[in-house]
């Protein structure tokens, strides 16, 4: 039975990860305990989107909610440049009812199946974030972002010794919630099962990933698995314009879909056309082949 964490065993675990964390407010003891609900035992970590923009007015709407659903809505919130706003370290109106075959999967650590019920309580259960995002999958998840996302995650596993099979997006969770839209969270889990290998405030070694192979490479209109790989992130990323594929060879749904991934990223113009340059293709994680 794992016990929640104290605050400041949660503070200091998401320091000791490299978490730009801003404790906001009495988030110490602004939570829903002391309405005759449960909190524990814990058994992982949720994810969601705020669907909402704006670092400022979106932690107010996680510490506040709403009529229907009051605050605080997580225990923190992931702003796009990485800052972690700590608003609560009890339990949390984020996770609502979800399946419990789920929760089961994921206290084993393996693959969870589609939700379809919801007959468990996950505010009892889980860790959640918030993440600053409009979720209609062409705002932006930028890098820092999904930075913070990995090491928050990684944080709450490694307090508990958990692997990322221990994080799960909203959706995940119950067929009621989309969130969170725009990143794959199985490569989320991979990013954090990486970071998990190593101890925490050490850098973590870089993953195998392709190198950016310029591009004219790109404009020759090449067959590659390059070209595979690089499209399957795509689709992972929610950028695609595939009408079917990936494949090997170049073609104009990869330079459509490349062009999403761009604008993802706060290009436009012209800085979006299509064409890979190194700092979208850095940030995309082309798994080597």
């Amino acid at each position: 039975m794992a016990a929640p964490l104290s605050p400041d065993a949660l503070l200091d675990a998401l320091r000791a990860e490299g978490v730009n964390v801003i404790p906001y407010g009495d988030w110490r003891t602004h939570d829903r305990g002391n309405r005759g609900a449960g909190w524990g035992p814990i058994n992982g970590v949720i994810i969601h989107h705020t669907a909402s923009s704006g670092t400022e007015s979106s932690v107010e709407l996680c510490v506040d909610g709403y009529a229907e659903l009051p605050g605080p809505l997580c225990h923190g919130v992931i702003a796009k440049n990485g800052d972690v706003y700590l608003i609560s370290a009890g339990r949390a109106n984020h996770a609502g009812s979800g399946d419990a075959d789920v929760l089961a999967a994921v206290v084993d650590e393996r693959p969870t199946p589609d939700p379809s019920d919801s007959n468990a309580d996950g505010n009892a259960r889980f860790y959640g974030f918030e993440c600053v995002n409009l979720g209609n999958g062409n705002d932006p998840w930028p890098e820092a972002q999904l930075d913070a996302i990995e090491r928050a995650s990684a944080a709450i596993c490694r307090a508990y010794g958990w692997a990322a099979a221990s994080v799960i997006g909203h959706k995940e969770w119950t067929d009621q919630k989309i969130d969170p839209r725009g990143f794959s969270m199985q490569t989320m889990r991979e990013r954090i099962d990486r970071r998990l290998g190593h101890a925490p405030g050490k850098p973590v070694p870089a993953p195998e990933f392709e190198p950016f192979p310029g591009r004219d490479f790109f404009k020759s209109y090449p067959r590659s698995p390059i070209v595979t790989a690089m499209g399957r992130r795509l689709v992972e990323e929610g950028c695609s314009a595939y009408a079917a594929g990936p494949g090997p060879q170049w073609t104009v749904a990869d330079l459509r879909s490349y062009s999403k991934w761009q604008r993802a990223q706060g290009f436009s113009g012209s800085d979006a056309d299509g064409w890979p340059g190194r700092v979208t293709w850095d940030a995309l994680r082309v798994p080597k082949v």
